[in-house]
């Protein structure tokens, strides 16, 4: 495994005209300079456009109106890399240049550990190469686990290993899946309003499933959606063993084009 560590930001934007605003900062700016961390080894962001919105669903409105995910994997040793990633978002704030932007509500923001990766047969790269892989966007899923090291959970992330994902890998336009635990949530030393207005949770309480996709979005979300109401109704959804907080597409942004 490439990484034992990752992070995931989901943003909310309250004021609709500063999406072209916080777009430039994010690709032109913050995000360049993150990558430019020795222990940074990738970093990606998705939009959920208005289009999307129909095709996402929940049982909690923690995440019901996020605008944009973002996600970077860290190298060893993680703790020193978190550190100088971490003294970067006071710099930033130091130059004037964010990441406290007006407008913007982050409802989550959290390190996670990679469970596992899967790559699809037909792509011929490694789970590990997935990340670095073009993709057209992803299909997200986060789920709050009731009692993360319980039996119903033990048995549902075998199911999900054993024959939900390879499942998946077979439709057309899966190229692969990762799965990640919480670590545990962002709690930033200097820029405490960061994490305003959200909800805690515990180490392993949420589950992500990600998969990323190089057809479009919508379309395998419609084949996607059809497979998981069937294992839904046979009792081996997310809803199982919690709640789920978010389930539905992410469109990858091109710079100028998508803002």
């Amino acid at each position: 495994m490439f990484s034992e560590r990752a992070f995931f930001s989901f943003v909310q934007l309250t004021d609709a005209t500063t999406h072209r605003e916080y777009n430039e900062w994010h690709q032109l700016d913050h995000r360049p300079e993150n990558l430019l961390l020795p222990g940074v080894a990738w970093g990606d962001r998705w939009a959920r456009p208005a289009e999307y919105v129909p095709l996402h669903r929940a049982s909690s409105a923690d995440l019901t109106d996020i605008d944009y995910v973002a996600m970077y994997w860290f190298r060893p040793p993680y703790d020193e890399s978190v550190a100088a990633w971490t003294k970067l978002g006071e710099d930033s704030f130091q130059w004037g240049r964010g990441p406290l932007l007006p407008g913007i509500r982050r409802p989550l923001l959290g390190f996670f550990t990679p469970v596992k990766g899967y790559a699809a047969p037909r792509i011929n790269v490694s789970a590990d190469a997935l990340p670095f892989r073009p993709n057209r966007g992803l299909h997200l899923s986060v789920t709050h686990l009731a009692d993360p090291h319980g039996t119903d959970a033990h048995e549902w992330f075998r199911w999900q290993d054993r024959v939900e994902i390879p499942a998946l890998l077979s439709c057309p336009g899966v190229a692969g899946a990762w799965t990640f635990a919480l670590h545990s949530l962002q709690k930033h030393p200097t820029l405490p309003r960061l994490s305003d207005d959200r909800r805690e949770f515990g180490p392993g309480a949420l589950r992500i499933r990600l998969l990323y996709l190089d057809a479009d979005p919508a379309e395998v979300t419609a084949a996607l959606d059809d497979i998981d109401n069937d294992w839904a109704a046979a009792g081996h959804g997310p809803e199982s063993v919690g709640e789920l907080l978010f389930h539905g597409p992410l469109r990858t942004i091109i710079p100028w084009q998508d803002w």
